[in-house]
């Protein structure tokens, strides 16, 4: 989460602070029941909200530069804090914070940003949600750390036929633009799911905070440079964006991005992952409802049966997956 949601789906994604599953320290004081329930309500309701938030910005203000504006501000204000922290990061973290940064927000969340103006936000959400089958083959073939058990198997097929019946009912309604945001939306989840997998890699800032800001902050920078070879700048007037899409982009950057983020990284530390990692099913589920009660997106039977397919198929694999070794990786838990 993530976002996928989201995934920060999409949002500072959940799978940038998977080094932070260690155990709460021993001294830590409990949090209260009222804290902790706070904390769920943000990361359930605020990610799977930012779709939403995401479509009203996309509206007036072009869609590449809104992930400009929310992951650049986001990613300075997050590194920022691990700079005063004392953090200094070398150049081969920021080379890898680089790569990463492309992986998850400018092809990941450029093209979930783009995709949304054509594409409604609960759609969006539930196609967001089969992240975690990409991350499961790619676990099992590439890093060869997981085995897929007939548990898992069953999951990815189901979620093949529910990310099918999804686009279906675009295909079949012969609206040949919407198929296009579909596939264009699952290039992007592949593309956050192959930063899930090189999130392990050595070279990133060792740093969780360090390491979303650096990442943020690089993703952002590349798309800046497709804004203006591409004339989104150019083109891009403040006198033409609506109050509504200047409310979603200020949306996403403060509560999409930093807070639900912080809240995410506080309750790993408090909370076992998988607890934490529902945010994978609640998310798709408050976004479809967002979209049909504020918006007046399609909810009919048939997105209805595909999402819950799709969820079960996420359910099924994150719970399936068995390690090779004693090494337990929990990436498809943690998508967004």
């Amino acid at each position: 989460m993530r976002s996928t949601m989201g995934r920060i789906s999409c949002t500072v994604t959940s799978t940038m602070v998977m080094s932070q599953l260690a155990p709460a320290k021993s001294e830590a004081r409990r949090p209260s029941t009222l804290a902790l329930l706070a904390a769920f309500f943000v990361i359930y309701v605020v990610w799977g909200s930012t779709y939403l938030a995401i479509r009203y910005a996309v509206e007036t203000i072009p869609p590449l530069l809104v992930v400009v504006l929310r992951q650049g501000f986001a990613g300075l204000a997050i590194f920022g804090y691990a700079w005063l922290r004392g953090y200094r990061p070398t150049r081969r973290e920021w080379h890898a914070s680089l790569v990463l940064g492309i992986f998850y927000f400018t092809i990941g969340h450029g093209t979930l940003h783009w995709a949304e103006t054509i594409v409604p936000s609960g759609l969006a959400a539930l196609l967001t949600a089969s992240e975690p089958i990409w991350i499961a083959i790619m676990a099992a073939i590439i890093l060869r750390e997981e085995r897929l058990t007939a548990k898992t198997i069953f999951g990815l097929l189901l979620g093949v036929a529910g990310v099918a019946l999804l686009m279906r009912a675009e295909v079949g309604a012969g609206q040949a633009h919407l198929l296009l945001g579909c596939v264009v939306i699952l290039i992007g989840t592949f593309s956050w799911a192959c930063g899930v997998i090189y999130a392990r890699s050595p070279a990133l800032p060792r740093d969780p905070v360090a390491r979303a800001g650096m990442a943020a902050m690089s993703g952002a920078g590349v798309l800046l440079l497709v804004t203006i070879f591409n004339g989104e700048i150019a083109h891009a007037h403040i006198s033409t964006f609506s109050a509504r899409s200047a409310g979603g982009l200020l949306y996403l950057i403060v509560f999409g991005s930093i807070i639900a983020f912080t809240t995410y990284t506080w309750l790993l530390d408090h909370c076992s992952p998988t607890l934490v990692s529902t945010h994978t099913y609640a998310n798709p589920i408050v976004a479809v409802l967002l979209g049909w009660a504020l918006a007046g997106e399609t909810f009919n039977g048939r997105v209805l049966l595909a999402g819950l397919i799709t969820l079960l198929a996420v359910f099924l694999i994150s719970r399936g997956t068995a390690p090779k070794s004693g090494r337990i990786a929990r990436s498809a838990e943690e998508a967004a």
